[in-house]
């Protein structure tokens, strides 16, 4: 799909699944995947600041448990990249702000634990906005991150760090989390693969909230396949966990190999009006539905009425940042930049008849999406309406010369998922003329992630894909 220059190591370039066999198989191990990542993280870090911390010498140290080595999501050994906003034992932790610059948690977070016991190795952690709170990756501690295929504009956000680890080669497999599109805004921007999964299947969200749904963690991957891979080593019910459950029976990673050109896509440019879509994006997707089509799928213009979405989400988003981040110390919010104290004053002036509104409409918007849902795999739309921007612009101002109204007002697109409680995923469909990244968003049925990551995967292959990994395009910013 992409002519892009790769001179890191090669085994850096190998997808996830292949290197895991090779584990598996004792073709190399964990120290000699530590070095290559370490080199690969020394070449192209001065450039896109991803990777912001390390911990190698912890890697290295790390002992595997073999008795969980019949896992289907058993990594071997495999070293990820974990976001900043998730604890690791003895592994600084910031959340982008400098109220916790030299903060070193006593204990990792249940996913991170999860992931370990089934044989990933962290190596590091990855740059994040201040408190995960925005779609371009910037803090006070570390700085901004980059994108790597144009290093003048940004990366997305809020998992941008864990985008550009992964397009760069640093790191197979990538750690994220999503509220407002914070796993597939930076992999559409960066070129990977974005999976938003349903509440309760990767482990608890918010540390203190376990019950609130809207926040998720997942996987993020250059692959389809690798990640499936990912998903499964996430996956698991825990009876100390709020809102888990189970995953099916059958691997994820085996659902993706049965994936099919038999597939049915209902395709809404802007979600029937709720949300703006440049006419250069729009463009792109229908290009890449119409070959998707031309390959034997069917490809269908239609959408749900959508009322009530953009307040119930609104509301439910303000929630989160009140019960959440609004309860830090004022010693840690006195740092917060205005969007995020704007966050979490939106979220304290809530009624209770916003909050009543909010579970109406979210009651209602899930039925409307089950039924509509019944005649297709998936919705497909715009993960965001626009291509990357300047790396130094917090958030867009127009699409298309239309004025947006607010910091999140360019995110619309992200707002369907985390409200419905439905799994999303950013899947790349090939460059733009600039050669930039463009991702089409998918959003599944009811805990369906088997079949929307089939469905992604038939997109990923008749588009040509997977994209990268590359070295970074230098451009002055």
């Amino acid at each position: 799909m992409t002519d892009a220059v790769f001179t890191g190591p090669e085994i850096c370039a190998k997808e996830a699944h292949e290197v895991v066999a090779m584990l598996k198989a004792g073709e190399v191990s964990p120290a000699e995947l530590i070095d290559a990542a370490m080199t690969r993280i020394g070449q192209v870090e001065p450039a896109v600041n991803a990777t912001v911390t390390l911990c190698e010498d912890r890697a290295r140290a790390a002992r595997l448990d073999a008795t969980h080595g019949d896992h289907p999501g058993w990594l071997a050994g495999l070293p990820i990249g974990i976001k900043d906003l998730t604890p690791v034992q003895g592994v600084r932790t910031t959340w982008g702000s400098l109220g916790f610059k030299d903060f070193v948690p006593e204990d990792s977070h249940p996913l991170v634990t999860r992931l370990e016991t089934r044989g990933g190795v962290v190596l590091g952690k990855t740059n994040t906005p201040e408190m995960g709170a925005g779609a371009n990756t910037f803090n006070a501690v570390f700085g901004r991150t980059r994108n790597p295929w144009d290093t003048s504009l940004n990366a997305g956000g809020s998992s941008g760090g864990a985008a550009v680890s992964l397009a760069t080669g640093e790191l197979w497999l990538s750690h994220g989390s999503d509220l407002a599109g914070s796993l597939r805004t930076p992999a559409a921007f960066c070129g990977v693969v974005g999976f938003r999964p349903s509440p309760g299947l990767a482990g608890p969200g918010p540390a203190g909230n376990g019950f609130h749904p809207e926040a998720v963690q997942g996987p993020m991957a250059r692959t389809v396949r690798d990640c499936a891979l990912f998903l499964d080593a996430m996956a698991g019910f825990d009876p100390g966990w709020a809102i888990s459950f189970p995953p099916p029976d059958e691997p994820y990673q085996q659902a993706v190999l049965r994936a099919d050109e038999k597939v049915r896509i209902a395709f809404s440019p802007t979600l029937g009006g709720f949300a703006g879509c440049s006419a250069q994006v729009e463009g792109y997707l229908r290009h890449a539905l119409e070959t998707v089509a031309r390959a034997g799928g069917v490809v269908e213009e239609a959408c749900p009425d959508l009322p009530g979405l953009d307040r119930a989400y609104r509301t439910l988003r303000g929630m989160l940042w009140a019960s959440g981040t609004g309860r830090a110390p004022e010693h840690i919010q006195r740092h917060f930049k205005p969007t995020l104290a704007q966050n979490v004053q939106q979220g304290r002036d809530l009624t209770i008849d916003d909050v009543i509104d909010a579970q109406l409409v979210k009651s209602d918007l899930f039925d409307r999406m089950t039924g509509f849902l019944a005649d297709f795999d998936v919705l497909a739309c715009p993960v965001v309406g626009l291509m990357p921007g300047p790396v130094e612009q917090e958030y867009p101002q127009e699409i298309d010369g239309e004025p947006l109204t607010d910091y999140i007002d360019w995110l619309k697109f992200s707002f369907l998922s985390p409200t419905t409680g439905l799994p999303s995923v950013s899947v790349p469909v090939g460059l733009s003329d600039t050669g930039l990244p463009v991702g089409i968003q998918l959003i599944g049925t009811h805990r369906g992630e088997a079949r929307l990551l089939q469905v992604a995967r038939t997109i990923e292959l008749a588009c040509g894909g997977p994209l990268g990994p590359i070295d970074p395009v230098t451009r002055d910013g």
